[in-house]
């Protein structure tokens, strides 16, 4: 009987050592291996601590700081402006939509939709919105974008 516990126990203290072992090693691994720092190009057109691309949003947002804000979704990457009328041009107004659809700093991880109006007899009437308007927008967000990670690179 005394020879049956040893054994059990000596059974048990080496199924122990195996599992802490075992764990061990799967948290070694964890650890990924040392400290490798990324890219410093990559890791700044990959700045997405606010669910997108930070650069084209702080971009956009700058663009358009003009016009009223209807909703801004970082989490989405989507800002709505309210209805703007050029104070020298109040028979028109516009009203913008951005998209940023990625988290990389590209130009097709932006879009641009605008809509536009006439005052027409004290109506407000949809007209077309020229498409080099919203290209014209996109190329200053992009380039504002561009510039604003140039200044964190340098930084």
């Amino acid at each position: 009987m005394i020879q049956r516990r040893s054994s059990t126990r000596s059974a048990s203290t080496a199924i122990r050592c195996g599992l802490l072992a075992g764990a061990c090693a799967a948290l070694a691994a964890c650890a990924g291996g040392g400290n490798e720092l990324p890219d410093p190009d990559l890791a700044a057109s990959q700045v997405t601590t606010i669910g997108v691309n930070s650069y084209l949003w702080r971009a956009s947002l700058e663009a358009i700081s003009f016009a009223p804000l209807l909703q801004a979704d970082s989490a989405g990457g989507v800002i709505v402006t309210d209805w703007y009328a050029n104070p020298e041009n109040p028979g028109e107004r516009v009203k913008l939509t951005i998209s940023i659809l990625d988290q990389d700093l590209r130009a097709d991880a932006l879009r641009v939709a605008a809509s536009r109006q006439v005052n027409q007899g004290g109506t407000w009437v949809d007209a077309p919105v020229q498409a080099a308007t919203v290209q014209k927008l996109e190329d200053i967000i992009l380039t504002k974008a561009r510039e604003l990670r140039r200044q964190a690179i340098s930084s």
